[in-house]
């Protein structure tokens, strides 16, 4: 594809491909095959949306909105009746085949080649025979997640949950009863749906399920209009909160104020809402207080043990070269990491990685050093 063709299939002219290139338009040629990317929106074109050499277009997934107060939200966007599905925990990836083979997203446009390999032995290709230009939107999860390792799901390594489906070129998602449909027909898992409620029982028996998903150290659920009609939005769990606020403590100067922020803020906003007991509400602080201060604590007692602070996550993969391209990819994406050596694992090969947290690691020696913050 030439920039003139890259240009007309995204709306802009020559001169602004040209600008853009290389600076929010990226040219990937790894893995196979060669694609332009999208760090930022473009004429409409959303971040993520991949423009493949064979002018086949697959658009970035769009960022669902979240309600922070569930009463008013609920009213507001489904005044009739709302579609609660569970919301995983994992990493967000478009499964679709191009030039004959499956590949696997992530939602920034890179060719996952993990992802993909596990795409492979999961969606079956039959779907894409029936449905050419089927994009298959879903959420990969498991103990074996390299992005985000959660053992809270009946998986054994790492699963693709459908949630979403499109087609090649569309900005649009098909909604929820054709995403479960097709899961149904092909044999594919899919998100669990939670229920289908009526205005005037929505916030309660969304608020239960809320509950009862937190309790297991679940995110929590996406709302959805049964008949496509508006946008979905989400809403997560006091323990979803505290558990992301845990991670991001533990390796607190690699992970932006926002992150933090926003996650603290939520905790607020549910606790008015659900009118909580005194009790309840101690309970509350001290859940938020020990996610805060208990990871910040132990990496600055590892530091003063000399320890390297460190994430370590592990995949499980049948191909080793799969493994291989997996360290390559990591290293585009600049995460700094040691990929250790592999253990055979059944018919395949576990690698056990550390993530390295360089700016907490170097940052919590400074200060234990001595110096100012």
């Amino acid at each position: 594809m030439n920039n003139q063709e890259l240009a007309e299939k995204l709306g802009v002219s020559l001169e602004r491909i040209e600008r853009l290139l290389g600076r929010v338009v990226m040219r990937s040629s790894w893995p196979e095959p060669q694609l332009f990317r999208l760090d930022k929106a473009v004429a409409g074109a959303g971040e993520g949306t991949v423009i493949f050499d064979n002018c086949e277009v697959v658009c970035g997934y769009p960022k669902i909105k979240r309600a922070m107060m569930l009463e008013p939200a609920l009213k507001r966007f489904f005044p009739g009746t709302v579609v609660a599905e569970e919301k995983m925990n994992g990493h967000n990836v478009r499964v679709f085949r191009v030039d004959g083979n499956v590949v696997a997203l992530t939602r920034g446009g890179f060719i996952c080649p993990y992802s993909t390999e596990v795409a492979r032995e999961q969606v079956p290709e039959e779907i894409f025979d029936d449905h050419p230009d089927l994009v298959l939107c879903g959420e990969m999860v498991g103990p074996d997640n390299p992005y985000v390792s959660k053992n809270v799901y009946p998986v054994e390594s790492m699963d693709f949950y459908l949630f979403d489906v499109s087609s090649k070129g569309s900005r649009e998602m098909m909604g929820l009863r054709v995403t479960h449909e097709l899961a149904q027909e092909y044999g594919i898992k899919d998100v669990p749906l939670l229920g289908e409620f009526d205005s005037d029982e929505a916030y309660r028996e969304i608020t239960k399920i809320i509950k009862r998903l937190g309790s297991f150290g679940r995110e929590g659920v996406i709302l959805k209009d049964p008949n496509n009609a508006v946008r979905p939005i989400k809403y997560t769990s006091s323990e979803s909160n505290c558990a992301d606020l845990a991670y991001a403590f533990r390796y607190y100067n690699d992970y932006g104020r926002d992150f933090i922020f926003s996650r603290v803020v939520r905790e607020g906003f549910q606790s008015a809402e659900w009118d909580e007991s005194e009790e309840e509400f101690k309970a509350r602080c001290l859940r938020l207080g020990m996610s805060l201060i208990g990871p910040m604590k132990e990496t600055v007692e590892a530091k003063m043990a000399d320890d390297l602070i460190v994430q370590k996550v592990q995949i499980k993969v049948k191909d080793l070269k799969v493994a291989k391209d997996f360290e390559i990819h990591f290293r585009r994406l600049g995460v700094r990491s040691i990929f250790h050596e592999p253990e055979p694992c059944g018919d395949g090969f576990l690698v056990r990685i550390s993530r390295l947290a360089m700016s907490t690691n170097d940052k919590t020696k400074s200060v234990i050093d001595g110096n100012t913050w």
